[in-house]
């Protein structure tokens, strides 16, 4: 039908002509949306700032043949103001939104809408670390597009856990059996933070050491970078003040997994370092 509505939350904007916005959304009920939002950039607009990144709206469209067009929009949730506010919180959110932008298309399930929206939520009100919400939306993110790692049994066999040696291109921990020579450790500590991330057990998240989330960081860096076979240019950004993240174990991960897909020719091989690179101070 010609007209449509949906619960949208906007991903990013890019400027159209002299006064309209391009505003691309991950909906509720019709997966990622690229929309022409006319005369936004105009003071007189009624609903231009209802359309900013980490907003949460109510959008009307009207379908067309290549691009639809906003006709109404009315605010559900207005995240940006207080995550602006905290550079941590912002750069996580850019992030969260780059990953759901890159990670989503017109198919996308109601649950990846529910996530981000969860997640931005979350920041907004400081329930959490930043950056422990931003490598929770990670890990669920991925998993619902059907790259859940595993972080107790085998990946590759299944055979049940602890195991101690990550591989990213394999899908998580392995057995000795299939740990390439170099491959890192991580320690029960940093795997019980990684399984906590997944699950939502926030109790057990909250109460790790910052070393401890450090390296649980590298790893979700690499992890998302493997999977959507490009870099996120939001995550460099990304405030980590509360921890280091040049560590060994990541530089040696970073190390593994971009040997392995220079080897297949992946574009992966020019993102990965960044997750062994300092994060740029504010």
């Amino acid at each position: 039908m010609p007209l449509y509505r949906d619960d949208v939350v906007v991903l990013r904007t890019h400027k159209l002509g002299e006064a309209d916005r391009i505003v691309t959304m991950l909906s509720r009920q019709h997966g990622k949306i690229r929309a022409v939002a006319k005369g936004v950039r105009r003071t007189a607009s009624k609903f231009g700032a209802r359309l900013e990144p980490f907003m949460v709206a109510d959008v009307q469209f009207f379908e067309g043949r290549n691009l639809d067009t906003i006709t109404q929009a009315e605010t559900i949730a207005s995240y940006g103001a207080e995550i602006s506010a905290d550079y941590a919180s912002y750069t996580a959110a850019s992030a969260m939104v780059e990953t759901a932008d890159k990670l989503t298309e017109a198919d996308a399930t109601q649950q990846q809408y529910l996530l981000l929206v969860g997640a931005l939520r979350s920041l907004s009100r400081g329930e959490h670390g930043s950056s422990l919400t931003l490598d929770s939306y990670l890990l669920r993110a991925l998993s619902m597009a059907g790259w859940a790692p595993s972080f107790f049994d085998c990946a590759v066999s299944g055979v049940p856990g602890p195991h101690s040696a990550f591989v990213v291109q394999l899908g998580g921990v392995v057995s000795d059996e299939y740990a390439p020579p170099g491959t890192p450790r991580l320690d029960a500590a940093t795997l019980g933070l990684l399984g906590a991330l997944l699950s939502g057990d926030w109790a057990t998240a909250d109460s790790a050491a910052d070393r401890v989330r450090s390296q649980a960081s590298g790893i979700v860096a690499a992890y998302t970078q493997w999977h959507l076979e490009r870099g996120l240019r939001s995550l460099q950004h990304v405030d980590r003040s509360n921890s280091t993240i040049h560590t060994l174990r990541e530089a040696q991960l970073a190390r593994q997994a971009a040997a392995a897909s220079s080897s297949s020719g992946s574009a992966a091989s020019r993102t990965l370092p960044l997750v062994a690179t300092a994060p740029v101070a504010e």
